[in-house]
């Protein structure tokens, strides 16, 4: 038997009825751009998020992009983000013509480091994009303050971080605008690409809907130069039909992640920090070991499939070939030996114990120690 990393068809399987009606009704309604059923998942994913506004686009990275054009961003401008994060985060800020700035993460918690921001803003800074990695929140508060203190706007991606809390509240409207991708993937995925902002900013979320409907706000009135980058009525009926779901199936993540810490701290594997603050929903369990990818091929002779997120630094990538010799050791160091381990709502308490069992014999080699 195998442990696959993740499968995506028994949560249809798990909402087939819920999915069925859905599509179907947008399939016999005949209106299939924008809509009541956009309308409705707005309404429905901005209540969750505690958030005034929730602004469907077609994907995240057009969520982070558009949330910096709404921000005012282009070129010339610098925008800080996290030397460990998906390249989307760093190819939105390019898209805006803007400089993207990389400050290092805390180690045990792979999110940004506020500690470390200050020292990145000059003159040119505008914003700052904390990413909430693997579904844990960052720092707000101390986020927020150093932003306010500079007069920087926030953009959260909260790509991953589908229902999470922050002190207690969800992420959603903490900072200016809040960036999410509906990648099938995601705790909270669609059937094909999808995005949104959530906002409690009305003039933002003003503006947004016409950046994302060719900058118009009337038919064939054009206020600003935007963009085709509408959800699918689609999707978005998909996304209504699982949103009831996803509690629950973010508390069957948080039993995988406690087994998988409750078991493998003992080993002295190197296993996720939580800060008192942070509520995550796990999209990924991220371990680390100093012999990543031969951990990694011992598993995987054992049936149980990992991936690596993320294999390459941002700076490291060619697209930013320029920036390849900045000091970024933290990041390059988490490319080098982070894994992360089968979890989602779909994979059974069993198979999650039969993993750690296994991960457990593996690490009592001599060759495979953690230390």
């Amino acid at each position: 038997m195998t442990i696959p990393f993740l499968e995506l068809r028994p949560a249809y399987d798990e909402l087939r009825t819920e999915i069925g009606t859905a599509v179907q009704r947008v399939l016999d309604s005949g209106w299939y751009i924008g809509g009541s059923e956009v309308e409705a998942f707005e309404r429905s994913f901005a209540d969750y998020c505690g958030a005034r506004h929730c602004i469907g686009v077609s994907n995240g990275l057009d969520a982070l992009h558009l949330g910096l054009r709404a921000l005012g961003i282009g070129p010339g401008d610098e925008v800080i983000v996290p030397s460990n994060t998906f390249i989307a985060t760093w190819l939105a800020v390019s898209h805006c013509g803007a400089k993207p700035v990389p400050v290092e993460p805390i180690a045990s918690t792979f999110n940004i480091d506020p500690d470390k921001i200050e020292a990145a803003i000059t003159a040119r800074t505008k914003a700052i994009i904390p990413v909430h990695l693997y579904g844990q929140p960052a720092d707000l508060t101390n986020i927020l303050a150093i932003a306010r203190a500079a007069g920087l706007a926030v953009l959260e991606d909260a790509a991953q971080a589908h229902g999470s809390r922050y002190k207690g509240q969800r992420i959603g409207a903490h900072g200016d605008l809040v960036a999410w991708s509906f990648y099938p993937g995601k705790n909270l995925g669609a059937m094909g690409d999808a995005g949104a902002i959530t906002t409690n900013d009305d003039a933002l979320a003003d503006e947004l809907r016409a950046l994302r409907n060719y900058g118009s706000r009337e038919r064939y009135v054009n206020d600003v130069i935007g963009y085709n980058s509408r959800l699918d009525p689609l999707q978005a009926a998909i996304l209504g039909a699982k949103l009831p779901a996803l509690d629950a199936w973010n508390d069957r993540r948080r039993d995988i992640a406690n087994l998988y810490t409750t078991r493998l701290r003992k080993t002295g594997l190197d296993v996720p920090a939580v800060p008192e603050f942070a509520e995550p929903v796990w999209h990924l369990y991220v371990i680390r070991h100093p012999r990543r990818d031969a951990l990694q091929k011992a598993l995987s002779e054992r049936g149980v499939d990992t991936l690596i997120h993320y294999p390459v630094a941002p700076h490291r990538q060619k697209a930013y070939s320029h920036m390849a010799r900045a000091s970024l050791p933290h990041a390059e160091a988490m490319a080098g030996d982070v894994l992360s381990l089968p979890i989602g709502p779909q994979l059974s308490l069993g198979d999650a114990g039969r993993l750690a069992d296994i991960l457990e014999e593996l690490l009592d080699r001599p060759e495979l120690r953690p230390a």
